[in-house]
């Protein structure tokens, strides 16, 4: 199966774009189960049993770092790591370099085209609420902005503690949480509100 180096390139880069589609869309293990097979043909074709683990075992852990980047840390750190990993796994088990080069462009290029599934099939949930790709506003059908807080805008308040530069407001006798723009303000102050976002409200001193 493997007497030409490019046919590494097609197995690892639909082993990467399913696994990785996995991650992305709700498929039930189906696209899982390919991507394992897959990247099990490839090291199975070049590799004796103990190296087989090995590298096996370094792919799967590169694939964990991008789920664990995607899922909680999100600054890219590990997920870049995860991505090299998976280079070096794949290139580090071929027998030349022309089909390590083949199998590391594979697994590039089939974790970019596993985007392409997020346009056809649903995608995991789980991934745009941690990632917050949805703003919760009222426009995308989410009652996110209090419409209590919507009718504070333009009024007068007082502060009823200091603000450093969050504390309290009182607006017709209910108080509010609030913060200024990165001013510090003094207990008894006059404010103004404006602005109001249902996550927090801004105010600025009436200057007298």
């Amino acid at each position: 199966m493997f007497a030409y180096d490019w046919i590494a390139f097609f197995v690892t880069f639909f082993s990467t774009m399913f696994l990785v589609g996995e991650l992305l869309v709700r498929m039930k293990g189906v696209f899982a189960l390919l991507g394992i097979g897959f990247i099990t043909v490839y090291f199975y074709s070049y590799l004796e049993p103990d190296m087989f683990f090995l590298m096996g075992a370094m792919y799967v852990l590169g694939l964990t770092l991008l789920i664990i980047d995607g899922k909680f840390v999100q600054d890219g750190t590990l997920g870049t790591i995860g991505a090299v990993i998976m280079v070096l796994s794949v290139s580090l088990s071929a027998p030349s370099w022309e089909a390590g080069l083949y199998s590391a462009s594979g697994v590039v290029l089939g974790g970019f085209s596993s985007l392409i599934f997020l346009k056809v099939f649903p995608k995991r949930q789980v991934w745009g609420k941690v990632t917050l790709k949805d703003q919760l506003s009222s426009e995308m059908g989410y009652n996110s902005m209090n419409e209590a807080y919507k009718s504070l805008i333009g009024k007068e308040a007082e502060a009823v503690t200091d603000m450093r530069p969050t504390g309290t407001i009182k607006v017709d006798d209910e108080e509010y949480s609030a913060t200024t723009n990165g001013k510090w303000l003094e207990k008894g102050d006059a404010v103004k509100v404006e602005h109001a976002d249902g996550t927090r409200i801004l105010v600025k001193k009436i200057e007298a």
